[in-house]
């Protein structure tokens, strides 16, 4: 199975846990592929550090897997998305849309949010027929009654899960075009607006491939998305899953505690390790 996971050093916490939820529920090899930049003083790529005890990890719990960092920094400075990079999020958080440009990646390949942990089999989701389509992904729970293409039909997707032909895309030149939508025009979720945007063949998936509101028996993928509350204010709230005490707390979710367990014991361990290390 092939992963992608995108973004600069701040998605490190949120990549490994992903991981290590997605190694509870497959047996299979993992691939996983990291995309990262750095970008002016924005954004600081991820570091061989990182990816080299990911690969220690996954490798000693499922002989044959693999993990690729690639730093695309030049990639993205030639071809910035410009009129969004002063938007709250960070320019890093497009690095998807340059999937195309980078000859490593294979054909298939599933795309996660690093706020997106695995609770179930995702073999289905993973071997679904994709012929004729660039993306597979499950309706936004907010956008997609506020945005449509069409007056009648909910089609706008979230973007933490995809499931991603390559050569598809590369074949269409979607990402090429949502990189070029996302330097001239600013939107209030750059990529995902312009995917939903510009996507012609897209294949609609069932809403426990990415959960967006409750963890569930059912559930494949719990993305922990924004919500919103209206009682006794309207706010917006944020729980990811590495704030435990905010999952306990505001989502009284527990359904992730052992692999929050285990991230805490081989976190510690490695900074322990770090310490030995540089005492010497």
């Amino acid at each position: 199975m092939n992963l992608l996971y995108c973004g600069d050093r701040n998605i490190a916490d949120g990549v490994f846990l992903s991981v290590l939820s997605v190694l509870e529920y497959t047996e299979a090899p993992l691939h996983v592929y990291l995309l990262t930049a750095s970008y002016e003083e924005k954004c600081v790529a991820l570091g061989e550090d990182f990816s080299g005890r990911l690969r220690r990890h996954i490798e000693a719990v499922r002989p044959g897997s693999t993990v690729t960092l690639t730093d695309i920094s030049e990639i993205f400075a030639a071809e910035p998305p410009t009129a969004n990079q002063n938007t709250r999020f960070t320019p890093c958080c497009m690095l998807r849309l340059y999937a195309d440009l980078c000859p490593e990646l294979p054909d298939r390949i599933l795309y996660l949010d690093n706020d997106v942990l695995c609770g179930g089999d995702p073999s289905a989701l993973w071997s679904m027929d994709l012929e004729g389509f660039e993306l597979a992904g499950v309706l936004d729970r907010y956008g997609s009654w506020f945005f449509r293409r069409r007056v009648f039909c909910r089609d706008y997707l979230n973007s933490g899960v995809l499931l991603l032909n390559l050569a598809e895309i590369r074949k269409t030149g979607l990402f090429a075009r949502c990189r070029k939508r996302c330097a001239e025009k600013e939107m209030l979720l750059p990529d995902q607006s312009a995917l939903n945007k510009l996507t012609t063949a897209k294949k609609r998936l069932d809403r426990r491939y990415n959960e967006q509101k409750r963890t569930s028996d059912t559930t494949v993928f719990r993305h922990f998305t924004t919500f919103f509350r209206f009682f006794p204010r309207f706010e917006a709230v944020s729980v990811k899953p590495w704030c435990r005490e905010r999952m306990h707390g505001i989502l009284k979710d527990h359904a992730f505690d052992g692999i929050l367990d285990r991230y805490d014991a081989i976190k510690s361990n490695y900074e322990k390790e770090t310490i030995s290390y540089e005492t010497k």
